[in-house]
């Protein structure tokens, strides 16, 4: 099946483990220009081939792997894909973006994507030639780590799981080089099909519609994000830990399990120091220009070096301030195939049960010494380690706890206290998977850590803010750009402005109080949105790549149309309004140091959160709404609610 628009290759490998049947998956152009690719397309497919309420490590769940228009034509930082399945860990829709090369060479092998479904008899991994595709024997790299079973499947892309997603750890993740699908467990689907790995070459081009004016648009992107101060400077130069001390003096940083924001040995596990003391050179995906990988030196070995999310979880968030030790735990975990957040979470969460005679797991705060065996442990569910790979909602509901124990719907939180940035958590209680940083619309970049920011407390500026970061940033990821390239949104002459103290609190008030405007924003239909942003090149390059009329207004209509599909199958699986909220830390607990009011008030936030988005008191999309953003097929399934 092909497509009459460019960038992508038109088509997709739909395998049976089961049966060994190898096909194509027919993709329709309505649903590429609906929902451009990654995510949006695979929740698509979820939605027209799950039945509700299976269970996620059966042969009835999918795993699907999909690219964007964007992925692999060398416009900036465009190595990314999506790995989507019903999520084991949460129920919920499941996905993960990353970069590493197997997107890219996925499409030079002709491939848009692949939907992988029921389970091998036994280990297999899948090898894509192009037009020549096999399912062979993995017995002799069953067991092995990720970085061992790449190395094993031979040249090409590759992606693989680790003895954490063999064993279906909930949280086991997919690794493609060395980055990391990290959140939601599609690590364990592929365990549980009994699917080691992939890999994928060939030489197919890309096909690009408007070649001159898409190879200028690059140049001019590449120039911008190599000259803004966030990913020309910061970004480079510190990682993304570049925020970790702002964030524990604006009292956002996650210190023993939640429980405090600040952290009096942040410096200690901060990106500044791991530049001037391990850093061994810089790192990036394939056409990135940002380069904010960390390669670091560890038994001898150059290895990817650790970012913010565990710095700050198994650091500040245990009180444990061995940036040695963190180093090391980071390299352990992508081997294993673990997420760091979850395990970041779970460690802390273990640590608090413990200090409140709740449940003696051996795991303690500032106490470093077992951690690795405990990594081990959870890795082959051993001892400990066998409730402790179940997730904090588990652990939660089986010790108690619940009141501090740090996820939404499942998924456990991201590095960021959301009592010190409200708006931050709205958008963990209303993202499609949980308790997720960047799908939740990373609203603290704009109340924290930027050059200029929003009032952090302010409560009736949120829920506009959240909603258009929301779908700005799933679009960006749907059309296959990094999220980093979204911080150019900000002007560079923010950065010099914001020195000053008195130009820093203007700005401050007037964008807390531009509520109104964004809101407006919200309800203007796309054809009043005819443009594309300077400082947001997305929209034009997706145009000059594909052929498709697109604007920031379709742009943005592609977020929220995606963002309503996930809510639907959600409310499918049996999640309601009572799934969007925090624990009762956030919500009922003032951050101790703050000020009183530093509590996350989601009910006072929901409701226009709702209405703003098209939904009703309940969270339900409207059948006028479905309309609006072209998902007509969804309607039937409103009505059943």
């Amino acid at each position: 099946m092909t497509s009459r628009f460019d960038g992508y290759m038109g088509k997709v490998l739909d395998i049976n483990l089961t049966t060994g049947a190898i096909g194509e998956y027919p993709v329709s152009d309505e649903d590429r220009e609906r929902f451009l690719g990654g995510r949006f397309i695979s929740t698509k497919i979820m939605w027209d081939e799950l039945a509700p309420g299976i269970n996620p490590l059966s042969e009835e769940n999918i795993l699907i792997i999909m690219t964007s228009p964007l992925t692999g034509t060398g416009a900036p930082s465009t190595s990314r894909y999506d790995i989507s399945a019903k999520s084991p860990l949460t129920g919920a829709v499941g996905h993960s973006n990353s970069g590493g090369n197997f997107g890219i060479r996925l499409k030079r092998a002709g491939w848009d994507g692949m939907i992988v479904r029921g389970k091998a008899d036994k280990p297999v991994f899948i090898e894509v030639d192009q037009d020549q595709v096999q399912i062979r024997d993995a017995k002799k790299i069953w067991g092995m780590d990720t970085q061992a079973a790449q190395a094993a499947m031979g040249k090409g892309g590759t992606l693989a799981i680790g003895p954490a997603g063999e064993n279906q750890v909930k949280f086991a993740t997919v690794v493609s080089q060395e980055r990391s699908h990290g959140r939601t467990g599609m690590g364990a689907v592929m365990g549980s099909k009994n699917l080691k790995g992939i890999v994928a070459r060939g030489k197919c081009k890309i096909p690009i519609r408007d070649k001159e004016r898409f190879r200028k648009s690059v140049k001019k992107w590449t120039r911008m994000l190599k000259s803004h101060p966030a990913t020309g400077e910061a970004a480079p130069r510190y990682g993304t830990a570049v925020f970790l001390t702002a964030l524990s003096a604006g009292n956002a940083l996650p210190t023993k399990n939640f429980s405090r924001g600040s952290y009096e040995n942040a410096d200690k596990i901060s990106g500044q120091r791991l530049a001037e003391e391990y850093l061994v050179k810089n790192e990036g995906c394939v056409s990135c220009p940002i380069r904010c990988g960390r390669v670091v030196e560890l038994d001898g070995r150059n290895v990817k070096g650790p970012e913010y999310e565990i710095l700050c979880l198994m650091g500040s968030n245990l009180l444990i301030d061995d940036l040695e030790a963190i180093i090391r735990w980071n390299y352990e975990l992508d081997l294993l195939g673990m997420d760091t957040i979850t395990v970041g979470n779970l460690l802390g969460f273990a640590m608090e049960l413990n200090e409140k005679g709740m449940w003696d797991s051996g795991i303690r705060f500032g106490r470093k010494e077992n951690i690795s065996a405990v990594l081990e442990d959870i890795a082959h569910r051993r001892g400990v380690g066998s409730d402790l790979a179940e997730g904090v909602k588990f652990l939660s509901e089986k010790y108690g706890g619940s009141e501090f124990a740090a996820h939404v719907k499942g998924l456990e939180i991201a590095a960021y206290e959301p009592r010190a940035c409200v708006g931050h958590g709205l958008g963990y209680a209303t993202a499609s998977r949980g308790a997720c940083h960047l799908d939740g619309g990373y609203l603290v970049y704009l109340e924290v850590t930027g050059p200029v920011t929003l009032n952090p407390l302010h409560l009736r500026s949120k829920p506009g803010w959240v909603i258009l970061d929301q779908d700005l940033l799933a679009a960006i990821s749907a059309g296959g750009n990094c999220l980093f390239t979204s911080w150019t949104f900000v002007p560079g002459i923010a950065f010099t402005l914001s020195r000053f103290r008195w130009v820093a609190k203007t700005i401050t008030w007037l964008l807390t109080r531009s509520w109104p405007v964004v809101d407006g924003l919200l309800k203007v239909p796309p054809v009043f949105m005819r443009l594309h942003l300077p400082l947001l090149p997305h929209s034009k390059v997706l145009k000059q790549v594909t052929g498709m009329k697109m604007d920031f207004g379709r742009f943005t209509r592609v977020g929220a149309r995606g963002y309503t599909l996930e809510r639907l199958f959600n409310l499918r699986e049996g999640f309601s309004k009572q799934e969007d909220t925090l624990p009762r830390r956030f919500t009922d607990e003032p951050l101790p140091e703050s000020k009183k009011k530093s509590m996350v008030p989601i009910g006072k936030m929901l409701p226009k959160y709702y209405k703003l988005r098209g939904w009703d008191a309940d969270g339900v999309p409207k059948k006028k709404t479905l309309k609006k953003l072209g998902l007509k097929f969804a309607v039937s399934a409103v009505i059943k609610q």
